[in-house]
């Protein structure tokens, strides 16, 4: 658990970035990120950087974390998709935002890995999958709200499929050697409205299921 010193310079390091949304702190406060870095990295776990997991992935820069969520605004009825589980983090914070969290990782070590760690945290509201998340999870569908964190060239058509009328994604967009860009796409009546949020940097969306 971070001291108090660190803590509090977490928060500020949040708040500072743009991350302002009550619930948002609150869970970021609660869900403590050196759980989900092993190693010397958990000592760097309330720094603002990203930083290494397994399988080549990354954890991202809990700022970034925070505006993504704070962009999603969820609902404490909301059932949330998340595509990219990685190390669990984001899909922690979630749990403490929406009703139900599914979360899907092509990588099966990792989502073996942040399955046992989510239940150890008593973090039962989430379900973790192994499988192609670029196809969402259509036997779960509509969603409230979806996460994507890869980067796709455009906001892929099966996620969009799965989004409830009113319901928002928030995915990163552009290629994956460029800096990408964050957007929110809400679902109307009338189509997909786009906004773009800000610059990013995420691994690419990559489809089909890891070896590992």
């Amino acid at each position: 658990m971070p001291t108090a010193e660190q803590a509090m310079q977490f928060v500020f390091q949040l708040r500072s970035r743009g991350v302002m949304d009550k619930r948002v702190l609150a869970a970021m406060e609660k869900i403590d990120r050196a759980a989900f870095l092993t190693g010397h990295f958990a000592e760097r776990a309330y720094e603002d950087v990203p930083l290494p997991i397994a399988s080549g992935q990354t954890i991202s820069q809990p700022s970034v974390v925070g505006l993504m969520t704070q962009a999603l605004e969820v609902s404490a009825r909301d059932k949330v998709l998340e595509v990219g589980t990685g190390s669990g983090y984001q899909a922690a914070i979630l749990s403490q935002l929406g009703r139900r969290i599914y979360t899907i990782d092509r990588h099966r070590s990792l989502t073996r890995a942040a399955s046992a760690l989510l239940t150890k945290l008593d973090l039962h509201n989430i379900t973790v999958i192994s499988g192609d998340g670029s196809f969402g999870l259509p036997e779960q569908a509509p969603f409230d709200r979806i996460l994507v964190t890869a980067a796709a060239e455009d906001p892929p058509g099966p996620l969009l499929a799965q989004l409830r009328m009113g319901g928002i994604m928030i995915v990163p967009v552009g290629q994956s050697d460029a800096v990408q860009t964050l957007i929110k796409v809400r679902r109307t009546e009338a189509g997909f409205d786009y906004q773009e949020l800000q610059p990013v940097r995420f691994v690419p969306l990559v489809e089909g299921l890891a070896e590992t």
